[in-house]
């Protein structure tokens, strides 16, 4: 189902915006009378990660992925204020900026928490909502949330080359295709002093949030999940360790508009592991909703 990509869109802009203080950068493919996606990445990832999911959707869609606070090119937070409250205002901002009136909203893992807050939130904003491998709890008590938390705690603040730093992303993703991994290095990576790799995002800013948040910063999903008043469509990795089965089917029992596939062959990182799998989901989810709403009043 994929599309074919005009060449003259294929090739990303960079744009900026500034929220509480922070200048966040966005990328962007396609044209701007297309309708718009919004993309958000997961914990320790960056914008471009959406690059082999959105180039497929040109001749429909305009995308737009962001380096939310603290990863890719955006500033860190000297706060250290990486929470969804936070990241929903940065949402809330980005939307402003760019006069967005109506739009699908798309979310892996964390960026999926924040989609659903977003969303429940703007339904007035949010056209559809797509959301990989996240749900209720998912982040506080599930064995990929135990997972997380070691490898936050054991990985290295920088690597002797770029070679170790490769392997050690494929030690932690065993399943990630061979493309996804050398976009992972290209996009979370950078040299650093004494000739050294390492991180381009706020490693321990992140780190401390993830794992010393207070109970006022955890936000419970459910009524967020439960409020969602649009097409939902909820991809979930087939071996995730993440998101259980269990609690994607109470997602669907709970609000009818939620939609579910499972894609095989797939952890956590959906669309790291099973690209075509899961552009094969999203494609079909978004196929009928393109010429269903515009993105600008």
């Amino acid at each position: 189902m994929g599309a074919s990509v005009n060449p003259g869109s294929a090739s990303p802009t960079e744009g900026w915006f500034t929220s509480e203080g922070l200048n966040l950068r966005f990328v962007e493919w396609g044209v701007p009378d297309k309708p718009a996606i919004v993309m958000l990445h997961g914990l320790r990832s960056y914008a471009h990660t959406w690059e082999p999911v959105a180039l497929p959707l040109l001749d429909n869609w305009r995308v737009i992925a962001l380096d939310q606070r603290g990863r890719g090119r955006s500033d860190w937070d000297p706060k250290g204020n990486y929470y969804t409250e936070d990241y929903v205002r940065d949402l809330e901002a980005l939307a402003d900026h760019l006069a967005l009136r109506r739009f699908v909203l798309v979310g892996h893992s964390m960026g999926g928490a924040n989609a659903f807050v977003y969303a429940a939130r703007h339904p007035d904003l949010v056209a559809a909502l797509v959301v990989e491998d996240m749900g209720p709890g998912a982040s506080a008590s599930s064995g990929g949330a135990d997972r997380i938390r070691r490898e936050l705690n054991e990985t290295p603040s920088s690597f002797a080359t770029w070679a170790e730093a490769t392997a050690f992303w494929r030690r932690i993703r065993p399943d990630i295709s061979a493309e996804a991994l050398q976009s992972r290095v290209t996009h979370s990576l950078k040299p650093g002093e004494e000739g050294r790799v390492t991180w381009c995002h706020d490693a321990v800013g992140i780190a401390n949030s993830r794992l010393s948040a207070a109970p006022d910063k955890i936000v419970d999903l459910w009524p967020h999940v439960e409020a969602l008043q649009m097409p939902t469509l909820l991809i979930r990795g087939a071996k995730s360790d993440f998101l259980s089965a269990a609690t994607a089917e109470d997602m669907c029992r709970r609000n009818a508009r939620i939609r579910r596939a499972d894609v095989q062959g797939a952890t956590h990182y959906v669309h790291d592991d099973n690209l075509a799998g899961f552009n094969a989901v999203l494609q079909d989810f978004l196929s009928p909703l393109a010429g269903s709403f515009t993105s600008r009043s």
